[in-house]
């Protein structure tokens, strides 16, 4: 078994694992656990009671962090010439259309959204097998394929975040940074948290939120009561 570091044992003597903390609690013990120099990124983890495999139990969709991310998010706008100086107007980082096509196609990935328009899907589409696994091909139900690129730009860039429970019935996404205050982190958690309850499909049965975690890069995880959030 490998030894424990002297941050790790520091983190844990100020978390009870015996202890289920409300939401307000662990979005400030998480920042007292975190041992990182750098302004790490605070996580949250909820294992809900879906079967993601069944298309009418499939959770995903977005939401709009009130005080974003901490990230600088670089945007990829893949559009028309007639919608160039919109997306460029609106903050995005890279505009264009058939050179970033060849870019993607020879490997490159070097952004966090890509947004588009419906009548470049087409050749956009055609990129599956590359931007699929890296979860940055465009969707119209994440707003990312739109003809209002400009407004897809600025959301993104102000903190809108898309989130989609993975195949354990788990939706991991990012609420905000270490360097935050406990408010923010709470404001930004809660706000995934009532999209979340929003979203329970009606033919989810049992329990609907199994488990809820928070925690920041390489820090113990923090579990939180379901019933501190309305769950």
């Amino acid at each position: 078994m490998g030894r424990i570091s002297k941050k790790r044992k520091e983190a844990l003597s100020k978390l009870d694992l015996s202890k289920v903390y409300t939401l307000a609690e662990a979005c400030n013990l998480v920042k007292e656990i975190s041992t990182t120099k750098f302004d790490a990124s605070v996580d949250l983890s909820v294992r809900l009671g879906v079967d993601p495999r069944k298309a009418n139990q499939m959770v995903r969709g977005t939401v709009a962090l009130p005080h974003g991310t901490g990230k600088d998010v670089r945007v990829l706008v893949l559009c028309t010439p007639d919608k160039e100086e919109e997306a460029k107007a609106a903050g995005a980082d890279h505009v264009g259309l058939d050179e970033y096509i060849e870019k993607i196609k020879g490997g490159w990935t070097d952004i966090d959204v890509i947004v588009t328009t419906p009548s470049c899907m087409g050749k956009v589409g055609a990129l599956g097998r590359v931007l699929g696994p890296r979860g940055l091909m465009p969707n119209p139900k994440t707003g990312t394929v739109t003809m209002e690129v400009g407004k897809a730009v600025e959301e993104v860039k102000a903190g809108k975040i898309d989130f989609k429970v993975d195949k354990f019935g788990i939706v991991h996404a990012g609420v905000g940074k270490v360097g935050f205050s406990g408010d923010k982190i709470f404001d930004n958690a809660n706000e995934l948290m009532q999209t979340l309850v929003k979203l329970k499909p009606s033919s989810a049965k049992g329990t609907y939120m199994r488990s809820i975690y928070l925690s920041s890069t390489m820090s113990p995880s923090i579990q939180i009561d379901a019933k501190s959030i309305g769950a």
